[in-house]
């Protein structure tokens, strides 16, 4: 993929923090109205990406465009291109909403005709009845959606929105997502979070970090697939379940059979994984029909996006620790010697003591 189709494109990006690497030469690009799921767990380097994406921050190597706009080259331009929402809103609680939004058209001198634009923002996040009420005083909800409607003003063409729904009630997230929804048929958005159903409800594709490198970009569906769980099934079968296993694992076109607890009396349960490429529901149910044996349960066993995060994210950890360098043989000589030399030191006291 090239820049020219993608809203954003992020090549071998470093950041360090003294001798800790917050990222580790990671590259992702995002597609022009597209809503991806920006996804880690905490510390993993979601927030140090999106402060670089956003210019609030400089990487110590790499580069990032945003709609074929260099962030170091024309970081103005690409400033007027984004809108932020952090994890923590920069609101005025003094100030009413209207005068707020206001304040944001100003600080962003923003062109298009300020009444009217402004009025249109506050509709599309639903705070409309809200214009003369003071932030202090809204709910966490409204706090939110007028912390949306800020990074709206000067109509951006990438939205990124840091853990836009942290803290709210499930009533309050639903329709935060709904807003985030409904702003994405128009517009770019990078969703960076660590909560996954807002990932399975709102976004079009998933990019997973873990320990400062990138670990997956894919669809949800893409995800399952190379996380293995694409090919699974849970089979149900009323019978002997030893003549329910072999005739599984005479069956064309499966990889591996797994029998499974089951709880019912003489109903047989298993684990079913297929060779790639096979479909084996077909010839499955007619096998077992052949031989007298009813089906009472076949359904996918597709991986959870919670079961692929978890599984990406901790064999990131193991490879994580296996790429920590060992001290060299200098080193283990200096420390050998100095151990050696503490000892002595150790075994000279205690005879002096005697």
């Amino acid at each position: 993929m090239t820049d020219a189709i993608n809203a954003v494109e992020i090549k071998n990006l470093t950041k360090l923090y003294g001798a800790n690497k917050a990222l580790n030469d990671i590259s992702f690009s995002v597609k022009k109205g597209e809503i991806m799921g920006f996804l880690g767990p905490n510390g993993a380097g979601k927030s140090t990406t999106m402060n670089i994406v956003t210019g609030c921050i400089s990487a110590n190597s790499g580069s990032v465009s945003v709609c074929g706009c260099d962030v170091l080259e024309n970081p103005k331009i690409v400033k007027g291109k984004i809108g932020y929402l952090p994890e923590n809103p920069p609101l005025y609680f003094d100030m009413t909403v209207g005068e707020y939004l206001d304040f944001v058209y100003e600080l962003k001198k923003v062109k298009n005709n300020k009444k009217q634009h402004i009025a249109e923002v506050m509709e599309l996040v639903k705070i409309s009845d809200m214009k003369n009420r003071m932030i202090k005083n809204l709910s966490k909800g409204y706090k939110q959606r007028v912390g949306l409607a800020q990074a709206l003003i000067g109509n951006p063409e990438v939205l990124i929105l840091d853990e836009p729904t942290v803290g709210l009630d499930p009533k309050q997230i639903i329709e935060i997502r709904n807003v985030i929804k409904e702003i994405g048929k128009q517009r770019t958005i990078i969703l960076s979070t660590h909560i996954l159903q807002e990932v399975e409800a709102v976004c079009d594709s998933v990019t997973i970090i873990a320990h400062g490198k990138i670990v997956a970009q894919n669809t949800i569906e893409g995800l399952e697939e190379e996380a293995g769980g694409k090919d699974k099934y849970i089979l149900r079968v009323i019978g002997n379940k030893e003549k329910a296993r072999v005739l599984l694992r005479n069956m064309e076109g499966i990889k591996d059979v797994r029998v499974m607890e089951s709880r019912e009396e003489n109903v047989a349960s298993f684990s079913v994984e297929q060779l790639s490429g096979y479909d084996i529901r077909e010839t499955l149910t007619k096998a077992f029909s052949d031989a007298d044996m009813a089906i009472a349960e076949l359904r996918s066993a597709s991986l959870s996006l919670e079961e692929i995060f978890i599984k990406l994210t901790n064999t990131a950890a193991v490879e994580e620790e296996t790429e920590e360098v060992p001290a060299n043989d200098e080193t283990m000589v200096e420390t050998a010697a100095e151990e050696a030399w503490a000892e002595e030191e150790e075994v000279e006291e205690n005879e002096s003591n005697i």
